[in-house]
């Protein structure tokens, strides 16, 4: 469990003052100059020794990340760019709103280490296009930051010039993929790219570029006011720090709450979303990072932890920590056939596998609700899943794949009862 003292955003409800004032009084912009001055090596080893990993859902060490930048030696006389991938259109999540909703100041300021840190002068948030007001409020920090004289030239005083500018996306979940936002964010369909080269060498314009989340970049601040060990004695080894978690579906209180990362799933649903709706007892399911990872069946909830390795360990993912709770009322396979629907939509069609995989998976999955299938079906659609899974040029094949994965782990049992059913309730009518 969290200590008070040790949260980092402390206005996630929003029931303080937003702006640059009421930013300031929590400690925003403090010391800010001195980080930048202090150099490029120092803020990249400041956040590898914090254990910071990326809050966006691959869990990437950030500081190792931003240390891929060609370093000032070997520049050659290409800019560098931040671009802060603000397009969470990840069902289930919503951390990344509630941020720039109601503490845009530490995002901003996070923009200008993070920039400083990669020698980039620009940066750019890729905010989801449903996010309207988001963007207006981000849009105004923006300004307020600008008359203040804490980013543009000499940024803060600390002597590094850096331009941050706000681009609205059209509602694409591919363009959360690095390299389609940064397709989309050059005016073209967003599309993923090839890699290498990867965007280090050649992102945004042709030029290096990194590629950040939001919740990663507005941590960065506070782990520097207040050192990289602070932030590395939270949580557990590898997985450090706090970490915003969205609670949805079957709860009495859906919530967005930071907490230590390797807090006890059943901990964090009772004590933060008011338990699950009829009691622990009465859940069936979780989906613990966010719809594109593997669902796990209650007795695995009991005792599992929110961190990347558990998770992993339990074949599924902490993703973006969007935690969805169902409870026994749920009809599970309706559930991962209406994610499979939205794969197949979202799918940008650019690779063969998941252009015509998405929506073949989707259609075994509607025939497999209604227990119009064979038995030998569910392995036929698990060896399709393996065959999208891992060959697409970016991780939607993945994210397709593995929540019917996670079905037939764990409840192979409902699939066959369901074709069983179904053929037992069609013979009497055939004998008829």
């Amino acid at each position: 469990m969290l200590d008070d003292k040790d949260r980092i955003f402390t206005n996630l409800y929003g029931f303080q003052d937003w702006r640059l004032a009421g930013a300031r009084k929590r400690g925003d912009w403090d010391g800010t100059a001195g980080f930048v001055k202090q150099g490029r090596a120092w803020i990249v080893q400041q956040v590898k020794d914090s254990g910071l990993r990326g809050r966006g859902g691959a869990g990437f060490p950030a500081g190792l990340k931003w240390s891929f930048m060609p370093p000032d030696d070997k520049r050659d006389g290409r800019p560098h760019y931040l671009v802060v991938n603000a397009d969470e259109s990840e069902p289930g999540t919503c951390k990344d709103r509630d941020i720039m909703r109601h503490d845009p100041h530490k995002l901003v300021e996070g923009c200008l280490i993070a920039g400083a840190a990669m020698g980039a002068n620009t940066g750019y948030i890729y905010i989801r296009g449903e996010f309207v007001n988001e963007a207006r409020r981000l849009e105004q920090a923006i300004a307020e930051a600008y008359d203040a004289g804490l980013v543009g030239k000499n940024a803060a005083g600390s002597g590094w010039d850096f331009d941050l500018y706000v681009h609205r996306g059209a509602g694409a979940y591919i363009c959360g993929e690095e390299t389609g936002l940064l397709e989309s964010l050059e005016g073209r369909k967003g599309q993923p790219r090839l890699k290498p080269p990867f965007p280090a060498n050649a992102g945004l314009y042709g030029c290096p570029t990194t590629v950040t989340n939001v919740e990663t970049v507005a941590v960065v601040p506070t782990i520097l006011r207040r050192g990289a060990a602070w932030f590395a004695k939270i949580g557990r080894e590898r997985n450090t720090g706090t970490k915003l978690f969205c609670i949805s579906g079957h709860v009495n209180k859906p919530c967005n709450v930071e907490e230590a990362m390797g807090i006890p799933l059943k901990e964090l649903v009772e004590k933060h979303a008011g338990g699950v709706r009829g009691g622990w007892d009465n859940l069936l399911a979780v989906i613990p990072g966010g719809s594109s990872v593997p669902l796990l069946p209650k007795e695995i909830c009991d005792t599992q932890l929110m961190d990347f390795d558990s998770l992993a360990a339990a074949k599924s993912g902490l993703g973006t920590a969007a935690v969805i709770v169902m409870d026994k009322s749920t009809d599970v396979v309706k559930a991962i056939a209406r994610l499979s629907k939205f794969y197949m939509h979202e799918s940008c069609g650019q690779c063969t596998p998941c252009r015509e995989g998405t929506g073949w998976m989707w259609r075994v999955m509607e025939r497999l609700v209604a227990g119009n299938a064979e038995i030998e079906e569910i392995d036929m659609l698990h060896d399709v899943t393996k065959q999208v899974e891992g060959h697409t040029i970016c991780a939607l094949g993945d994210a397709a794949a593995w929540p019917i994965q996670g079905l037939i782990r764990h409840f192979r049992p409902e699939l066959e009862r369901r074709i069983l059913a179904r053929k037992t309730s069609a013979a009497p009518a055939k004998a008829a």
